[in-house]
């Protein structure tokens, strides 16, 4: 029996299909991690301001690049919000987050990844402008 060759771009769909699915899965887990940080005390206020403040940015019809712009229009609203979350993930501290996650180490790893990627955009110096 010969063996049946894998079509490279059905490959590159099925492996799409399975981290979508995965990010989905995760998005609770990130939202109730990111709501138990903002409600610790252990966090420091101005970086609990900054995240509500990128909130309401993000929230607000008013945006620096607009949304109906095809393909860079939610650019801003992704990039700022990653790293509002680097950054408040970042200031309450790896035992912090431990603490409140309730996913795997695992997938707690591919959302920090994944927070770092998104904040990397921000030169260095303006991201050690941020409160904290």
């Amino acid at each position: 029996m010969k063996p049946v060759p894998i079509d490279p771009t059905e490959l590159h769909r099925q492996q799409w299909r399975a981290n979508f699915r995965e990010a989905v899965l995760l998005l609770p887990n990130v939202v109730k991690l990111l709501a138990r940080i903002v409600r610790d005390p252990r966090v420091p206020v101005r970086t609990k301001a900054f995240s509500g403040a990128v909130l309401l940015y993000v929230l607000s019809p008013i945006d620096l690049i607009p949304d109906f712009v095809i393909g860079f229009g939610k650019l801003d609203d992704l990039i700022l919000s990653a790293v509002a979350i680097q950054h408040l993930i970042e200031s309450a501290g790896p035992e912090i987050v431990a603490e409140h996650w309730d996913g795997s180490d695992a997938s707690l790893d591919l959302i920090l990844t994944a927070a770092e990627m998104g904040a990397e955009v921000i030169p260095k110096p303006l991201r050690k402008m941020l409160p904290g």
